[in-house]
């Protein structure tokens, strides 16, 4: 039995070539409704992108694991603390870079608290946003590699459905009003406040005309994202000891039937929502992430079908963490680039080299500027693949 499956890295692959799809359109107010984010409750195929590649890491977690367990606390925790510090500090450095922003034609540097003001001109106190994407995939593998670490598969499986009915009666016991699963009566919001300091979460929700802080990516909603994770680790754990069987894909297949229509149910109770990171919306996705993968295990595994499509996804795979980060960097860094230029008024407009190029290029393909916006993402998509494609050719793979 290969020890590593082709199939798990084309998930990987695919599930970074989805990101940089949805977190890089040419203009967020154009775009097609699958590529938006459900407002608060639902799900859409972008709410798909995150869960799937938590549900990845826990993947990869059940192949190093063994290895991990063999050679004890000290090289354990060493390698675990010393990648979730690295992801953490990344993330973060996302957040602050450039250092620099444009203020009155001069650059000034980006300072960790500031004074800033919302649409209206009202001002407010904000700073770095502390937490992100990358912070919440640091924080759940930190928590996740620890309890498959110490506890065997059962028992961790045990504790996994434990923190997912926990967390529903923490969220419907301690939020306010008579619907504890809006935004404004989420009870995570006060203990993120609480820890980080609110003008350090993410400002972007308004309620009733004022300012809401909350950050999608809060500590409290990363409760039931760890499970994410561990369900992840268990379908490697499963697909290493079966091998490839159609037994192993059978079972597959039923466990996410079963997680899927548990997620359908437990939604008319708790509201499947990715910005809550609620426990039914882990559930539903799991089934998800493990419908795709027994898909593509099928064709790849046992038709033995690696077409270009398979290998295009995979040389992301192969280096998609760093991919992922490269792709938040670059446009924050050409945004110091300025470039002067006339828009559709005839007005004077400063663009940077990505915004120029959507603008100029992308913008008047077709009258619907959702296309434009799409094309636009598209071409990123293969612009960092040759990135991808150059490394993997000299067998460069950057790891954390």
């Amino acid at each position: 039995m290969d020890k590593r499956f082709f199939s798990l890295d084309v998930f990987r692959g695919a599930t970074v070539a989805l990101m940089i799809l949805v977190n890089n359109p040419g203009s967020w107010e154009h775009i097609f409704i699958p590529l938006d984010h459900a407002e608060w409750q639902g799900c859409t195929p972008t709410d798909l992108v995150f869960p799937f590649f938590l549900f990845a890491v826990g993947n990869a977690m059940a192949f190093v694991m063994p290895k991990l367990q063999q050679c004890g606390d000290a090289v354990f925790y060493k390698k675990i603390i010393k990648r979730t510090l690295f992801i953490f500090i990344i993330g973060l450095f996302l957040n602050w870079c450039p250092f620099f922003i444009w203020q009155n034609n001069q650059l000034v540097f980006k300072q960790w608290a500031f004074m800033n003001k919302d649409a209206g001109g009202v001002a407010f106190e904000d700073g770095i946003r502390i937490l992100g994407v990358l912070q919440r995939i640091a924080i759940c593998y930190f928590f996740a590699s620890i309890t498959a670490y110490y506890f065997k598969p059962k028992i961790a499986l045990a504790i996994s459905i434990s923190i997912l009915i926990l967390y529903w009666f923490l969220c419907w016991s301690l939020g306010s009003g008579t619907n504890p699963y809006t935004l404004e009566t989420f009870f995570g919001t006060n203990i993120d406040a609480a820890i980080i300091s609110k003008h350090h979460l993410l400002h972007a929700d308004k309620v009733n005309g004022k300012i809401f802080h909350f950050d999608y990516e809060g500590l409290v909603s990363s409760t039931a994202a760890i499970v994410q994770v561990l369900f992840g680790y268990f379908v490697g754990y499963y697909i290493q000891k079966k091998g490839k069987t159609y037994e192993m894909l059978s079972n597959l297949f039923v466990a996410a039937a079963i997680l899927l229509v548990v997620g359908y149910w437990w939604d008319m109770l708790f509201p499947i929502s990715k910005k809550m990171w609620s426990s039914s919306y882990t559930v539903y996705t799991t089934g998800l992430a493990i419908m795709c993968i027994c898909v593509l295990m099928y064709l790849i595994e046992f038709k033995n079908v690696k077409g270009v499509w398979a290998r295009f996804f995979d040389v992301f795979g192969k280096n998609s963490l760093f991919i992922f980060v490269l792709s938040g960097f670059l446009p924050r860094v050409f945004k110091l680039i300025r470039i002067n230029d006339i828009n559709e008024k005839g007005e004077p407009t400063i663009l940077n080299p990505f915004s120029w190029f959507y603008e100029h290029i992308c913008k008047h393909v077709a009258t619907d500027l959702r296309i434009g916006s799409l094309l636009y993402a598209i071409i990123l998509i293969f612009f960092y693949w040759a990135i991808c494609y150059v490394l993997d050719k000299k067998k460069i793979y950057i790891k954390v």
